[in-house]
């Protein structure tokens, strides 16, 4: 059965008229917090719905000034963010988010272009979803995002090349100085540790890390340039996450210079 697709104007996408969605019942004590920053109604009215029938506490805002101002009073778990806002766009509200406090933020956009896709990757966002997107995808990536922030079975420290993780803490520090992370970055890096000496394809890494059976490979590629850049001492020419031409990346502990 084919999926609903949310539109950027017009109807809700699953056969509801705008404005008349069902209710959400109420979010189990201790839910995650979800902010929606979109400036369609309709859309946050859906999203913001589907979000609340799966079990999350919903804040809401239409413009990039009052999302902050909301995060600032109720700070959320993960951000789900328009980047076509106006006044400020979603770019900059990533920045200022991020500047005062980590938080996981699922990007949305219109655009088809992959410049922009990447953009939002580049300023931090953990995923993105290119409308019109089905409601449903969005919890699930939603879902998925949120689940990688709590420290599962697999959680002990790790340590190597002067790089420590700790997965129950989320923290993670090179020779001592701890590294501003986001949520994806932590966790390729973890991975990495988890498994050295090893090549992996990029769908290796998108199915492992990002838990996606599928999806825009150069999520990967840009995740493992912004993980050099806070990891190596020289990004330009990685020893620790190589690139193993033909293949993907491996992460060597030993610190040997790639060889072209």
């Amino acid at each position: 059965m084919q999926q609903p697709h949310v539109p950027t104007r017009g109807g809700t996408g699953d056969g509801t008229a705008p404005g008349t969605a069902a209710p959400a019942p109420a979010p189990a004590s201790g839910a995650a917090r979800v902010l929606v920053v979109d400036d369609d109604a309709t859309v946050a009215e859906v999203v913001a719905g589907y979000l609340g029938r799966a079990g999350y506490l919903v804040d809401r805002a239409d413009d990039g000034p009052t999302a902050l101002a909301r995060a600032a009073a109720h700070w959320p778990d993960l951000v789900v963010l328009d980047l076509m806002l106006p006044g400020m766009d979603g770019l900059e509200v990533c920045r200022r988010l991020r500047a005062r406090a980590p938080v996981p933020v699922v990007m949305l956009t219109a655009r088809g272009d992959e410049d922009d896709r990447i953009l939002g990757l580049e300023v931090g966002a953990d995923d993105y979803v290119t409308k019109p997107f089905s409601p449903r995808e969005l919890v699930l990536r939603v879902q998925s995002v949120l689940r990688r922030t709590r420290p599962g079975a697999d959680s002990g420290p790790l340590a190597a090349a002067g790089l420590t993780v700790d997965p129950a803490a989320r923290r993670a520090t090179k020779d001592d100085v701890e590294l501003a992370l986001t949520l994806r970055e932590f966790d390729l890096l973890a991975f990495f540790l988890r498994h050295p000496g090893r090549a992996y394809s990029r769908e290796d890494l998108m199915r492992e890390v990002w838990g996606w059976d599928f999806g825009d490979l150069s999520t990967v590629t840009v995740h493992v340039r912004r993980l050099r850049g806070k990891v190596e001492d020289d990004p330009a020419r990685p020893r620790l996450i190589q690139t193993v031409w033909g293949v993907g990346y491996r992460f060597d502990p030993s610190g040997r210079e790639e060889v072209a």
